[in-house]
């Protein structure tokens, strides 16, 4: 929980079984931790302990909304579903766990459960008499305790620091991230380092070779920073300049490489203002943004929506984003939301005006956007 008092002072609550003071301590929080996924898992699974079953649907869905497939999240989601009845749907959830956490026992208890004992009255009945609560997702996690660790751990460094002194020699020094995957694959071979820039054609930016070269470095050093939204404006740059077809197919390759983000995890933050000067560049960035939403059309496999982006004041729109997701998401129209979500640019019809489209992977709608 990064040190955060109240965060830790709500699972400390959760974890003694003090449920309804961990509630009653977070609620008040909203505005200040909306996008943190520790809150409003702490407050799920607090409401859920408590038998506040409606309260503790709301926020696992919110703190799904910023991490999609975590196996914690999902466990809650599937037993407010199996309490309902719905068994199919927490089925879905479970087999969606075991595939992103094969291991995790809970997810194949229940799932054993459900073969045993099909009957929906019958597993609401075993919930209700708490019979299940192996099946129930984890409280959130406790910090450790200083007092508990500090002499074992003294030890543990002591070896550490000996095993850091060969490492950080070889990776230059202490303080670096270790490389992630794909950096190796990405260098450039001598040929594409001496030939950067091919000449003649139509691009869209046209650079000088040391400018192509500067620009590639730069992206990979982003990467290396985990600024995957940033590293993919310097790859476009290059993939709709004058470069060289090698060397944009390493920018693709690199591209390739980078992850989706969620909600807490979006370094590179950039505005409808920002994108629409150049929506090429920001093509496949991922941003994050605030509004209003018009022509919900909610399906069972999709849901569409105008984001009227910048007007969750209600004073000034910026704009109108068409939004669309390849699931079905809850979407309140009377409400201010935040939508993440993958930059779409596309010509518009009839002319040469670029339209910015976003394929949304979340949204994040709950009162304390209102202020």
């Amino acid at each position: 929980m990064k040190g955060d008092p109240i965060l830790t002072r709500a699972a400390r609550l959760s974890g003694r079984g003090r449920y309804g003071d961990a509630i009653q301590l977070l609620e008040g929080e909203i505005f200040r931790y909306r996008d943190s996924f520790t809150y409003h898992y702490t407050l799920a699974a607090s409401c859920l302990y408590s038998g506040d079953y409606g309260g503790a649907f709301t926020y696992f869905k919110q703190a799904r909304d910023i991490k999609m497939r975590d196996p914690s999240v999902l466990l809650g989601m599937a037993l407010l579903f199996l309490r309902r009845g719905e068994i199919n749907r927490a089925v879905d959830l479970y087999l969606e766990i075991q595939d992103v956490d094969p291991g995790n026992s809970r997810a194949g208890a229940a799932l054993g459960i459900i073969r045993k004992h099909g009957d929906p009255d019958t597993i609401k009945g075993m919930l209700e008499s708490g019979r299940l609560k192996k099946i129930f997702p984890p409280l959130p996690e406790l910090p450790f305790s200083a007092g508990r660790v500090l002499f074992p751990l003294a030890a543990v460094l002591a070896a550490g620091l000996v095993i850091l002194a060969v490492v950080t020699g070889l990776n230059g020094g202490f303080g670096k991230k270790p490389a992630r995957g794909g950096l190796d694959e990405t260098l450039l071979e001598e040929s594409e380092a001496s030939r950067p820039v091919q000449t003649g054609g139509s691009y869209r930016y046209v650079l000088t070779g040391r400018q192509v070269l500067d620009n590639y470095e730069k992206a990979r050093r982003l990467f290396l920073d985990y600024r995957d939204e940033a590293a993919k404006v310097e790859l476009n740059r290059i993939i709709e300049s004058n470069a060289s077809e090698g060397v944009k197919n390493k920018a693709r390759l690199l591209m390739s490489y980078t992850v989706p983000p969620a909600f807490d995890t979006l370094k590179d933050r950039y505005t409808y203002a920002e994108v629409n000067v150049d929506p090429i560049l920001y093509r496949d960035c991922f941003v994050i943004w605030r509004g209003m939403a018009a022509n919900l059309d909610s399906r069972e496999q999709s849901t569409s929506f105008d984001l009227l982006a910048g007007y969750d004041t209600r004073s000034t729109m910026e704009g109108i984003v068409p939004v669309h997701f390849s699931f079905a998401v809850a979407v309140n129209t009377d409400e201010p939301l935040e939508v993440l979500g993958r930059l779409v640019p596309s010509s518009g019809s009839g002319d040469s005006r670029i339209v910015i489209r976003l394929e949304g992977t979340a949204v994040h709608q709950a009162p304390g956007l209102r202020n």
